[in-house]
């Protein structure tokens, strides 16, 4: 049998979760209009209704364990004006009504403002919120009622101080539930990137030099890439924000090796009365160039490093007869020069330009960077991204309802009260309208 689709977009089904398709059906689901149709019966109504309430609201639990659960008390509050109290003894509500004490409202203004009412069949599934399972998710420690129900089951939570292995048990006034703090940063937090979905390579081809500089290129590429998978493993670039070690500029460096192989293979080109050993030099020459290329794509490598391995190779070809080698050092020479004088100006002290002001500036930044490097660290082995950051498409499911007390400096909450109903609120969360929740309420009333 072919498994069901939990979050279907063709049929859609809303979920207590924080996935990005149950917000996409949340946002697309139109008004249901179920009791405004003669086509359908009046047990029709309760059934369709019954099912989108109950695919919302704890649809991991069986519906016979839910019929014991349901309970036709709802509860509510009166608002109570202080000021209204103390003026009044209420004797003035105690006629009741017939008594032209009333306020009727004037039907011939034309605007009549309609009045409050308390929406009492929103409480329906106030039981639900009762277990602890759901708790967990009210609370947000966890991403889906599924997840805190695997939470519970794991031992990771724990009710009044003991681990509680059941997601069913039912909270009472006054009881702290906690969650293990590594669980909740994992569910709450953004997944890990795998470092092998990288980007395509960008491919470039115009003339015959630099046909030569892209295949040298590629060659580098390749390289890294053998690397960084094989370092993947202690450290991920791409799942962190903090600042990684300053590499030096290997762009020149890199340049400059793919024109000296260039500036060869144009001289073995030419074949301006070069000996047996020469032609062998130089092959040998645009040979050993290749790795030395593929280094300068490794991290920690420095030009100082690159410049004296390329000097080296060069004046292996030190041929006093070869006009051509003569010529190839000659152009390593030139190269040379800029590349000096920019390694002595980055080996200057870079806040010397800075003013009093700037340089303080820069410390207290360095001091809130360093402070929050301490609070939220980089740490790989750690089964989310780090550091930590609230997982995307959270947003919209940020609140807490008003019967829990939520600390997230410890993970852990208290359930106040059972959830009530006031004037115009209730505090049972639920997408579906009154009409809805009242349909709902009258099939399990008639069950019981």
């Amino acid at each position: 049998m072919k498994p069901r689709r939990y979050h279907g977009l063709k049929r859609p089904k809303l979920r207590q979760s924080w996935n990005k398709y149950n917000l996409y059906n949340i946002y697309r689901m139109p008004r249901p209009r179920m009791d405004e149709l003669d086509s359908i019966t009046f047990f029709q109504q309760k059934w369709k209704a019954k099912g989108m309430l109950r695919d919302y609201h704890g649809e991991h639990v069986v519906e016979r364990k839910w019929v014991r659960m349901f309970s036709r008390r709802l509860l509510s509050v009166a608002e109570m004006d202080t000021k209204y109290m103390a003026e009044h003894d209420g004797s003035e509500l105690a006629a009741g009504r017939g008594s032209g004490k009333d306020e009727e409202p004037n039907w011939s203004d034309k605007s009549v403002p309609r009045r409050t009412m308390t929406p009492y069949m929103q409480m329906t599934f106030a039981p639900m919120e009762r277990r602890l399972d759901i708790a967990v998710f009210r609370a947000m420690f966890a991403s889906s009622t599924r997840q805190a129900r695997q939470f519970c089951v794991h031992g990771a939570v724990k009710v009044n101080g003991k681990v509680m292995p059941y997601p069913a048990y039912r909270l009472n006034p006054g009881d702290m539930f906690q969650v293990d703090p590594e669980r909740v940063l994992y569910a709450t937090g953004a997944p890990k990137v795998d470092p092998k979905e990288g980007s395509s390579k960008k491919k470039s081809s115009a003339g015959d030099t630099e046909a030569v500089i892209e295949e040298e290129e590629s060659a580098a590429e390749e390289s890294s890439e053998e690397i960084k998978a094989t370092e993947a493993a202690e450290q991920d670039p791409e799942t962190t924000d903090v600042a990684e070690p300053t590499q030096a500029d290997m762009k020149p460096t890199r340049k400059q090796i793919q024109e000296l192989t260039a500036r060869a293979k144009e001289i073995l080109a030419d074949d301006g009365g070069l000996g047996v050993s020469q032609k062998r030099k130089l092959r040998h020459f645009i040979k050993d160039a290749r790795p030395l290329l593929s280094r300068t794509g490794r991290p920690g490598t420095t030009p100082a490093e690159i410049a004296d391995e390329l000097a080296t190779m060069v004046s292996g070809l030190n041929l006093s007869e070869s006009s051509g080698t003569s010529a190839l050092e000659a152009s390593f020479a030139q190269q040379q020069q800029p590349s000096s004088s920019s390694s002595f100006a980055s080996s200057e002290d870079p806040t010397a330009d800075l003013s009093e002001a700037e340089r303080k500036k820069l410390e207290k930044r360095m001091a809130e960077y360093l402070r929050e490097e301490e609070e939220n660290p980089w740490d790989p082995s750690k089964p989310y991204r780090t550091p930590w950051r609230p997982r995307p498409y959270m947003s919209p499911f940020a609140f807490i309802p008003k019967y829990l007390e939520v600390n997230h400096n410890v993970c852990a909450a208290v359930y106040l009260r059972h959830p009530v109903a006031r004037v115009g609120h209730a505090e049972v969360p639920t997408p579906f309208p009154v009409a809805v929740n009242q349909l709902a309420f009258n099939w399990y009333l008639r069950r019981r």
